[in-house]
Parts: C-alpha cells; structure tokens; sequence
C-alpha cells in the first residue's frame, strides 16, 4: 500500500523496523510480474520525487526552530539513504532498469554551509553550554579591555583585538565548517566559540582565557601577512571585536589546517614566480614538492593535489600582488604556469577583487623584486638596431593614440566594477579631473580574463592557425607597374645584331644616360607603393625600345619585414624583359662587400646607417631566396666577353635550376638492342649522376612486395560495454585518435638497384628522352618480409634483404642515391660501415617471397666493385683488400675541428650532436644552473665551463680582461669558429604592445645578448635553438630582429623548423633553428628527414606576415628509416617501481632493438645509470595503478570507487552533484556534472572535492579543455614520447608520462633515451635536476644532422680552395 511506504511514514518507524520491513518486502519482490514491475517503476520515479518534498518540509521546520539542528541531519540521511537503497535495490530486480536511480540526483546539501549531510566527514560542533556570549566576555576583567558599561565601546573609534585559542567555527546548525569558502561573502552567518586572551598573549594554551560561545556572526576574515615570516596571521571581524586566531580545537584542526596550507602556498607560489617568470606548470610544482612545510603547521608534504585544492586561493593572491604592481610592470598572472594552473583548476578570475568583504590585509608581505630584468650586455650594432627600432614604434603608437585599445572580457567582476578614481590613470581621466591623454584603463580594472587569453593566444599561435595565405608568387608577378611619359633615345650604335634584335649598351632616358650594369627605379601602378629597383643587364629593339630587369627585393617584401633597413636591397633570382618607357630614373644601388679585417672588427660598428639616404642611393649584400627565406652571399658569376651586353645571371641560375629538375640519359649502350627501348650507361637528375648498379631511393607507392602483410587495422580502442556507474568518465573518449600513435606514420623509402637505365622508342623509331625508365631490382626491408614489424624491430635500421623481384619506375620518381653493400664483401665491419654516415645500407641474405624464406644471396647480387674482397662480415681485414677500398671509395677529406662556444649549454645536448658529427670541439661552455654546468664538466672534462652570467662574461671581454674571477681564461676574439645555443625567451609571452616595458624587456632579453656575442666574436657559423613558437611571438618580431641583426653584421642567414622525431628519436619536438654562416662560408641547408614520423607533428612551415615559408628539405615527410618507437627505445630496460632512487643498477639483459645497441655504446657496459622514478604521492600512485595498460589510456578510464591508500587513508568516491548542459545524463539516467558551471551558472567553491580517485578538477574543466585528453595517459610500445619535459607530471603540459606497462611515471634514463642521449651520459644532482637537465637539453640526434649539414659546407670549402689553389699553380707553370 502506497500510505505504508510514504515518506511520512518511513519517518515514522524505527531504523530496525524500517529494515526489517524493507527486508522481507524485498525477498518477495523478485516473483513479481512484468505489470508489477512496471508499476514499480512508477512507484519509483514517485518516491523519489516525493523524497525532496518531504526533505524541504524539514528543512522549513528546521528553520522555524520545531525541529532540532541534529534531528534534521539524522531524519535527511536516513530518508535519502533509505529511499536510495530501495530505488537500487527495485532496479537489480527490474533488470538494471534506471528510473532516475542512485546518481541521479544531487545529494542532500546543507542550505547554509552547503556541505553534504550524507558525507562522513560532517562534523558537529560539541559546544559548552557555560561559556559566555560575545558582549559578556568582552566585559571580562581578565581581557581588561572593558568595564560593564556599554557606552565604553563607542568611545573607541577602532573594534578591540583580542586573540583567541581552541576555536571552532560553524553554522547556525551547528555543522562545523571552512571560513574561507566563500559562505561569509555570500552573507552566511558563521559564529566561532573558543578561549579568548588579550592581545600581548601570544601562548596558545586555555590557561588565562575567557571562555566563549557563539560569538559572531563573522562580517569577514583577513590575513595580516606572515608573522616573522613563515606563518600567517589570519583573523576574524564581528560587529564587537577583532580576533587573531592561534590554535583550534582538536575536532576543527584538521579544517584549519588546510587554510594555513592554502597560505602558505600562495606564499610559495608568489615568491617563486616573481623570480621565475618563464616557470612552467611542471616547474612550479618541482618547487611546490621539494619545499618542506615550516614546524608548527599541520600538514608535512605538499603535493600537486595541495595545489589543485587551494588554486583558486592561490590565483587570487597571484591577482593582488599584481595589483599592487606598476602599470607597465608585466603581470605574473600570465606567466606560463599560472595560465595552465587556472586552465586545470577551473579558477574563476576576478573574483577575489569584487568580493570586498574578504579583506586581505598585504597577502603575502613579500617584498617586490626591485632588480628587474638584468641588464644585457651589447655591442653597439644589436643595441642601435633594437634602439631605432623600438623607437620607431613607440613614436608610431604615440601618433596612432596608443595603438589598438584594448578590450574587455566584459562577464568577470573586474570588468563590470566602476573605475576607482585614485590610481594614476584615473587620475588622467577627464571625469576626475585628468588631460586625457594616457587613454589606460583604471588599473583595479585590468581584466585578468584577457590578459592571460592575450598571453595564451600568442603562445599558442601555430601555423595552422594563422590568417589565409596570400599565394606565393614570383614578384615580378606581382608587380603591377606605370608607364611614364620620359623621351628616350639610343646612344651610340648597336653593338649586336641577333635576328631582329638590335642590342645596345646604352640609351637616354629623359636627360639621364643609362647603361647595361646599371640600376633603375620603375613606377608602381598604385602610388603609395614604393619604387620598384633593377639592375638592367640587357638593353634592345624589337620594334619597341626595350630592356631585361634583373630585379632586387627591398627589406619590407622579406621576412625582415618592418624591421629592415629602408635602404637594404637584396638580389633575386627574377627578371623580366620590359618596355623602356616604364623606367622612372636611374638610381644608385652599391655592393656592400666584406672588408678582408671582417672576422676582428667584431663590436666595432659604431652606427648602423651603411650609406646616407639621399633618396636615390641604395646598398645590396646578399641574395634572398623567398621561398625558403635563406640570405646568401651572391654566387660569383663572371660574363664571357662576348655575351656582357646581354648577361643576366638570374637568367643563367634559373635555367641551370629547370635543367637539374629535368631527368636525363646519356652514353647510348651500342652493344645492348631493343625493337622498344634504347639503354643508357647513364643518366642524370638534380644534379646527381646514376648508373646500372647504383641504388636508388623511390617514394613508397613506386612498387609494391609480393608479400602482402595486412595493414594495421585503424580499430577504435573505444570499449562498447562498459560500466558507466564505474567508469563515469569514459564517455569522453569519444575520438579515436591517440596521441603519440604511430598508426599514421608513412613508410619509408622503397630501395632499388638499378638493372638498366632506358627510353622507349616513339613511333618514329627514336628515344622519349623526356621520360627515361629505370629498370630495377627490388631490396627488402625486414617489415616487408612476412615478419612485419616484429622482424624490423631486432633488426638493424639499415639492414635490407636483396630479392630478384623487378619493377619499372620513372626516372623522374627517384629521391635520391644510396648505398647498399653486401656485407660479406665489406672489408671493415659493418658497424664502421654504417657509422659513415647515412644512406649506408647492407645485405646479408635474400628474401624469398614465394617460400616466404632467406636465402644465401645469388651471385649477381654481389657489387662488382667489392665483389670477393671481404672477409665475413668485414673480420679480418688484410693490407691489401683495405687498400684496395681505398682506391675504390673517394676518401673524405679530414675536416678541421670548429672551436666553439656554447652559450646556454645546459647539459650539453647540443655539443654533444656536434661532436658525433666530428665537426666542433667545444672549448668554452656558459651555464649559469649550476647542476647543469657540472652535468656538462663530467660529460666534456676539456671544456672551461664559467656557471655564471653570459652578460657579465661579455662586458669582461669587451674591456679587454683576459680571465674572469675565478681565473678561468675567456675567449678572446678571433678564438671561436662556431657559436651555438639557445637563449631562453624571458618575459616574451603576453607582450601585446610597443610601450616602454616591452621595449625594456627586448632590450634586455637574453636574445640580444647572444646576438651580441656573435657580433663580437664574428663565428665562423652560429646556431640559435629556441622553441618552435620562437618564430611565432610577438607577430614574429623576435625572428625578424634576430635576423635583421644578423644581416647588418653580414652573415648569410635563415631559419627553420625542425621535426627531432625525423632523425632518430621516439619523440614528437619541434624546434625553430637560426643558421648563419660568415661571409666567404657556405650556409648550411637544413637536414634531410632521415626517419618517417607521424603527419601530425611534421606540420614544419613557418607564417609570417601572411606569407608562408617553407625549409629547403626535399622529402617531406619522407625518410630512409623507419620511425622509432617507445619500445626500440626502452624495452630493454628493467622493471622498477615508482620512487627507485638507486643510481646505478644492472641492465639484467641484452639489447633488443637497433636504436639499444646504438645508444647502449660499442663499449660493454654492464651498469646502467639513472634509471630512476620520481616517488609520487599516495593518491596519485594509486590513480597511476588503476590506468589500464591498453594503448591510449588515460584518466578518463579511472574507476570510480574508494581506495585504501599506501598511506593509511582512503579516498572518496567522485560524486555527480549536478545536470551537464553539455554532456546529458549517462546512459543509466546519473548526473555528469560536479560543479554547478556544468548547469551553466557561476563555480560554487563548495561544490570543490578532494581525495577522489577521479581528480575532481578533470570533470570540472574537461568540456573547455579537449576532456584533458591523455592527462595521466600511458604511453604506447609502439608509439611515440610527447615533447619530453622537464619534470614528468601526470596532470602537466605533457601528461602522458606513464610507463606502457608499470604503474610509476617514466624514468630520467628514459626521458634521457627519448632525447637520443647516450647511456654513457652522465646528468647531475637530485632526480629534478636530472630531468630538468634532459628536459631542457637539445636532442643529440637532432644536432648532429645539423653538424653533418655544417661539416658538408666546410668540405665543400675546402674542395673550392683546394681548386682555386690548383688553377693558380697550373696559371704559374712555365709553358712547354
């Protein structure tokens, strides 16, 4: 019957009654038939509804006083509970039928404090009902404040202050709750009791304090700064006092004890930052777990979850320091860590500065930071072209009234707050009084919303999303020119006649004479362009007087942009012929050419004007290539005589470029006929010459296998049953895409041995040589054999199997030229072969496809050059077969190692790529961490390392002191060849404007201080390494005036981005790399990819100013290896738990794959180093154990259950506290949201939760942030690493650093093998400074592809001087 099982009536029982009714209902209730259950279903959906009619019914009766504080807790539990369990209960025998089951609705809350009444951890407050009331205790003698009489306290213009131990604070109901949650700004009462002592009382003890109870309500908290410097003094206002609290009561120190955490960690925070402005996410939490909680304070370890809980606290402080600021000081509210912080946390900005009733008295009390940014030391060349520039700007914003006004967010609290009226721009303001004329926005109404979405939004800026591309056209194209109206006439007589063409040297253009070799201005179409600039090699008639213009570029079309000098022109390779009446005038355009003292003139260049604008003079140093945005020196051409009337080497480079990309054949085989085809011993492409016998690489689709191997299957690695009451979050993977997946990633190069080289026959019986053949043979990889990817995987990355499976290709398909050996017919080692460089390729066996086999490989197979000269497998090797070799394979030149300079060495990645690529010794290193330094000293014992300021190092040098303090000797000039490093880019993110501070922070950037090294020592090649976003910040500002600087000194120059997973690491990291070379060097081209990496993270093109640029690679995506995977990288290294601090370990196995053998050293090492974990706390070791081990796992599989914790403790479950606007409901009808936001309204800080196993601020936060896809995800065996950071954090910028199979976060020798570092290599200090030092390092691999690039330019030198020699030597021979 309905009436016994109402609401009213379940009141009514007893709690044993109640169950034991419940109980033999139930055991029949599985008999009852479908009608009945579909009653129960309605009966159901009633109850439930019902429940929340009687729960505001004793809510009412509680606040009307007919029921009591307790009662109503006890009777809202049991109702909820008891209703809960039937509900559940009626859908296990209805089939899991959910009507608005358990979830479905939001638990019973408390009205005032808003915590939940279900919850375990509510507490009461245990009163003594003796203790004296507010007004009555202030009387008590022993505060001797007061006497009886009332009107005392109006004789006080200030409230009393007293201090008060063994404090409680709670709400009318007497639930025990947190001052610091927002209730008492949304005018909850909250009242305290405690012992009350005067205010010179600093003993915490009861003895001597008036007992007190239910004083208040509190009209606000505050902190009154650190009391001698670590604790915080936090009080509360009444209508009567001020209290400074000291101890709490037992029952409310586990409460208050998280308050004092939230202080002290905005303390650290705001400490750290200011200090720290470029710290990441990660290093702000490497800072906030290495610091020990200070004695006295109830917590002993801080942990990221420290962090998460109190961030919005934390945020806030962050804004009011900021507040305090100047106004062109830069905000740390934006800096990196504090944007990913607010992001991950869900902090809502702005809303500590409209809740006034929170007075925080000086938060923190920590002192500003007066040195500001450490002044760079500069030659005056960097400092004048920053200097001119910046004033530029400036003085350009000033005419525009300020530049672009900025705007408002317009929905958080600071925007919607009226101006104050007091600071300085108000005070400017027209309405109070002011000129007007700053035009700044009040400075309390600086809306935090933007500024960090400005910050992020710069940051963030990637090619593929910029503005839509203007096409790249050749400028002559472009160039929409006027005709003028100038007489012209010729001068002189034709000096050639070439059909109708009659060519002169010279003609008169109005009353100027122009000749050939001289430059003219032609008259743009629209007239606020400026002149167009060429140089006029050709001059003739053709019925019209016409002219060919070899055009120059100015500054402002390159990738100089605004930043160029307005009288630099740059050479191009484009020309056109042209009618002489679109001459404007003759102009005057000098070479500026090297001086022969360039290298020691270094720093001397006292003004940056090359010549004076007199309006019609111009200079020119360098080629530009726009494609590729690479400046060069100018090749030397020089004219035969009898074509200097008609010369254009624009003409003559851009011929020799089309005939290059044209394939060719020559030398006709006689002896080989064919009715169809014609056979060549030869045949030429891009410059590259190949012959039968020769391997070749082709594109992937040139030929297929007979093996056909089965693709890997693109399969969802979504799950479609699984529990959603367990694993609420998991309908948020709903793409299939998994990063660090290798499943996209291209093949690599097809490789074949060139049987013949032929044309078809036409009809007319001779060769198409526009389309030569190639007729080739087919070399397997071991992935192509029927092994697949476990054949490649032990295999060596240039190991190939031959096979007599031909195919037919076109010439013009060929990628390149390789070299595959027999390995038996090698006279050294395969090792030694294969270390020579790339496209080294060898054979041992072949590959039956029929039988699916190896083979011995067959006789013809074999190279004739070193067919029966080896000695198995290069063992043994005899004087004469290695002379033999010798005479056979061109021997490399010896190159001269370059003395380099390492500026911002850290551990050394750089140097270390370079010295494998046998081009630089590193003499000198600057690093001022000193763990890093010490890192570099143990792995480059020769290296003077200074651990101090490269600007101090600088100014040193430039006054002519030949040693530092420490008697360390300093390069001097002249002494460095090669100048690498990476500058950290301080201060650039969120700079919007050209004020004065932006102008200080550039000037004072450490950019400008390495561009100043280089402009003082004058390297022979210098290298900037910098993140990819380097290109990006500030409009590419930051790119353009580096190579503005670089240009002025007379350095060839360009820039790129580089992929380091294209050669050899398991790892997605793309870099932005500046090249320079010295005038008289070759600038080096940027590697060729040497391994296929995933699509998605090769996106390598750079935008700037709409124009897009492209490096000079070749390939594409395309490589000579496969990709390298999680598992070549690490699978041969043992297991250990989370926390393993032994240093050095054995390996306990052999290597596995090629890329272990590789980095494990040709040297036995039988210790491995550094094989270490970070030890993670508790709860997040216990997340990391409830990831699964399938690919693409993530927090989002987390289960949702309560968990016993190493520790002793146990964590809650998450609960779904309110509808998601977004996502719905779940499947089963429960809730999905944990914060009201989801509903669409404003965060409620009670609605915060802790201690879960599913992190709270995840959900919270999820739909604005891609579901925080891969936070605390595993990585794949064969996938690849994320960026490698510098602290592995599971809720960091790259959250997947979970091991693929153990339950702790990868170790530093892994991240150390994810960066192509050697085992051999040695880091230095704790665990964080040893991941800090891999994190920051450039990767080995990535820089050795560069030296290799460098060390080509220096042969190619060397092979020019070396010509130069011979034909000055054959020039002085005596004539027979």
């Amino acid at each position: 019957h309905m009436s016994e099982w109402s609401p009213a009536r379940l009141l009514s029982l007893s709690a044993q009654s109640l169950h034991k009714s419940l109980g033999s209902y139930l055991r029949n209730l599985a008999a009852i038939s479908e009608c009945v259950k579909e009653k129960l279903r309605l009966l159901q959906e009633f109850l439930l509804a019902d429940t929340q009619d009687q729960l505001k019914i004793l809510e009412d009766k509680l606040k009307s006083s007919e029921l009591s504080t307790v009662s109503y807790a006890a009777l809202s539990v049991l109702l909820s509970r008891t209703v809960e369990n039937l509900c559940s209960n009626w859908s296990f025998f209805l089939g899991r039928v959910h009507v608005r089951g358990e979830g479905s609705t939001p638990p019973p809350k408390c009205p005032d404090c808003r915590q939940y009444l279900d919850d375990s951890d509510l507490k009461f407050f245990q009163g003594d009902p003796d203790d004296l009331d507010e007004p009555e205790m202030l009387t008590d003698e022993r505060l001797s404040l007061f006497d009886a009489n009332e009107d005392g306290f109006e004789s006080y213009e200030d409230l009393p202050q007293h201090k008060i131990t063994n404090f409680s604070v709670y709400d009318k109901r007497g639930h025990l709750c947190p001052f610091d949650s927002g209730l008492i700004e949304k005018n909850v009462e909250l009242y305290f009791s405690c012992a009350v002592k005067p205010i010179y009382d600093d003993n915490p003890c009861m003895d001597g304090g008036v007992p007190a109870k239910k004083l208040g309500p509190i009209n606000a908290w505050w902190i009154t700064g650190f009391d001698g410097g670590e604790k915080a003094l936090i009080g509360f206002t009444t209508a009567f006092a001020d209290y400074i609290l000291m101890d709490p009561r037992e029952e409310y120190a586990s409460i208050f004890a998280l308050m004092q955490e939230k202080i002290y960690m905005s303390k650290i925070v705001v400490e750290f930052l200011q200090k720290n402005q470029d710290a990441t996410y990660e290093d702000l939490l490497n800072k906030i777990e290495t610091t020990v909680p200070p004695a006295g304070l109830n917590f002993n370890r801080f942990t990221e979850d420290t962090l998460l809980r109190h961030a919005q606290f934390v945020v806030e402080q962050v804004e009011s320091y900021d507040e305090a600021g100047d106004s062109d000081e830069q905000p740390i509210i934006i800096t990196p860590c504090m944007r990913d912080l607010i992001k991950l946390a869900g902090v809502t900005l702005g809303k500590r500065r409209a809740a006034r009733r929170q007075a925080i008295r000086h938060p923190t009390k920590i002192e500003k930071d007066s040195k500001g940014p450490t002044k760079a030391t500069t030659t005056k060349l960097v400092y004048q072209i920053f200097d001119t520039f910046f004033s530029d700007q400036i003085d350009q914003n000033n005419k525009d009234g300020g530049g672009v006004k900025r705007q408002r967010c317009g929905v958080c609290e600071v925007c919607q707050a009226p101006d104050c009226g007091k600071c300085s721009a108000c005070k400017d303001m027209i309405k109070f009084g002011g000129s007007g004329r700053s035009k700044q926005a009040c400075q309390k109404r600086r809306c935090p919303n933007l500024a960090v979405k400005e910050a992020e939004d710069d940051e963030n800026m990637d090619e593929e999303e910029v503005l839509p591309l203007k096409e790249t056209k050749k400028m002559s194209q472009a160039k929409k020119k006027k005709q003028t109206k100038n007489k012209i006439s010729w001068v002189g007589e034709p000096i050639k006649t070439d059909g109708r063409k009659e060519y002169y040297m010279k003609v008169r253009v109005e009353n100027e004479v122009v000749e050939v070799g001289d430059c003219v201005s032609v008259s743009p179409a629209d007239p606020s362009h400026p002149l167009y600039l060429a140089r006029i090699t050709a001059l003739w008639e053709d019925g019209d007087k016409m002219f060919h213009a070899h055009w120059f570029c100015r500054g402002t079309d390159t990738v100089l942009g605004e930043s160029s000098d307005p009288l630099e022109l740059f050479l191009v390779d484009e020309c056109e012929d042209m009618q002489l009446s679109f001459v404007h005038g003759k102009v005057n355009v000098l070479y500026k050419a090297p001086t022969e003292n360039w290298f020691m003139e270094g720093g001397m260049d006292d003004d940056i004007k090359v010549i004076e604008d007199d309006g019609e003079s111009f200079f020119y140093q360098l080629l530009y290539d726009g494609e590729c945005a690479r400046f060069e020196s100018p090749p030397k051409v020089t004219p035969s005589e009898d074509c200097k009337y008609k010369f254009c080497a624009s003409c003559v480079r851009n011929r020799e470029r089309e005939a290059q990309d044209l394939p060719n054949v020559c030398e006709p085989l006689e002896d080989e006929k064919s009715d169809s085809k014609v056979f060549y011993g030869l045949a030429t492409l891009k410059g590259e010459q190949y012959r039968v016998g020769d391997s070749v690489y082709l594109p992937p689709e040139a030929f297929s296998f007979a093996v056909k191997l089965a693709s890997p299957v693109k399969r969802s690695h979504r799950k479609d049953d699984v529990d959603e009451d367990l694993h609420p979050e998991y309908y948020r993977k709903s793409s299939d895409y998994i990063k660090g997946s290798n499943l996209d990633a291209p093949e690599p190069f097809r490789i074949g041995r060139i049987k013949e080289i032929f044309c078809n026959k036409r009809s007319d019986g001779k060769p198409d040589k526009m389309d030569p053949k190639l007729r080739l043979y087919k070399f397997y990889r071991p992935e192509n054999t029927h092994k697949g990817p476990k054949g490649a995987y032990h295999s060596d990355i240039n190991q190939l199997y031959w096979s007599d499976e031909e195919a037919t290709v076109n010439m013009a398909e060929v990628l390149g030229r390789c070299q595959v050996e027999y390995a038996e017919d090698l006279v050294e080692s395969v090792q030694d072969y294969s270390s020579r460089g790339p496209d080294r390729f060898y054979f041992l066996e072949a590959y039956n496809a029929k039988t699916r086999s190896l083979e011995d490989p067959p006789n013809h197979a074999r190279s004739a050059v070193h067919k029966g000269k080896g000695k198995g497998k290069g063992k043994g090797k005899g004087k004469a077969a290695l002379q033999e070799s010798q005479d056979q394979e061109p021997q490399e030149q010896t190159v001269p190692k370059l003395r380099t300079l390492d500026v911002f060495s850290g551990c050394g990645g750089l140097s270390e790529g370079f010295h494998q690529a046998g081009i630089s010794e590193t003499h000198w290193a600057i690093e001022m961490w000193d763990p890093a330094a010490q890192a570099f000293r143990l792995n480059n014992p020769g290296t003077t390392v200074f651990t101090e300021d490269c600007n101090v190092l600088l100014k040193l040098v430039m006054s002519g002191e030949k040693t530092n303090s420490l008697g360390q000797k300093l390069p001097q000039k002249g002494d460095v060849e090669m100048l690498c490093g990476g500058p950290p880019c301080q201060g650039f993110s969120g700079m919007n404007r050209f004020n004065s501070r932006t102008y200080s922070t550039f000037k004072n950037s450490l950019v400008v201080s390495y561009l100043s090294y280089c402009d003082y020592y004058r390297p022979k090649f210098f290298l900037l390494e910098n993140v990819r976003n380097f290109v990006s910040f500030k409009r590419s500002m930051v790119l353009k005036l580096t190579l503005r600087c670089l240009v002025r000194m007379g350095y060839q120059c360009t820039f790129g981005i580089l992929q380091a997973g294209q050669y050899g690491v398991a790892q997605t990291r793309r870099r932005a790399i500046i090249l320079a070379a010295a005038p008289g060097e070759k600038l080096p081209r940027f590697p060729e990819p040497l391994h296929v990496f995933a699509p998605r993270a090769c996106s390598l093109s750079v935008v700037v100013d709409e124009k897009k640029y492209v490096s000079n690679v070749t390939r594409g995506n395309g490589g000579i290896y496969r990709t390298i995977t999680v598992r070549d990288t690490m699978s041969d290294l043992p297991e250990i738990r989370n926390g393993a601090a032994a240093l050095e370990i054995s390996y306990n196995g052999e290597p596995q794959s090629w890329f272990q053998r590789h980095i494990r050293g040709s040297q036995y090492q039988p210790i491995l180093r550094d094989h270490i974990c970070k030890d993670m706390s508790a709860l997040v070791a216990a997340r990391m154990r409830y990831i699964p081990l399938a690919p693409g796992s993530d927090w989002r599989d987390l289960p949702n259950i309560e968990v016993r914790l190493r520790d002793g403790t146990t964590t809650k479950k998450l609960r779904y506290t309110h509808s998601d606007k977004k996502n719905g409901r779940s499947g089963t009808g429960a809730l999905r949201g944990v914060c009201s936001c989801a509903e669409g309204k404003s965060c409620d800080p009670a609605d915060r939760q802790f201690n879960t196993l599913i992190p709270w601020c995840l959900p919270h936060t999820g739909n604005r942030h891609n579901h925080w896809a891969g936070l605390y995800g595993r990585l794949e065996w064969d996938g690849f690493f994320s960026t490698t950071v510098t602290n592995p954090e599971p809720m960091g910028k790259q959250g997947r650093v979970l091991h693929p199979e153990q339950h702790r976060v990868v170790s530093v020798r892994e991240c150390a093998r994810s960066q192509g570092f050697p085992d051999t290599y040695r880091f230095f200090g704790n665990i964080l400074d040893k991941h800090r030092q891999v994190g920051n390092a450039v990767p080995p691999p990535l820089s050795k592809a560069i030296g290799l690039e460098v060390r080509k330019c220096v042969q190619e030198r060397m092979r020019e001087n070396a010509t130069v020699k011979l034909h000055e030597y054959v020039k002085r021979l005596p004539i027979l």
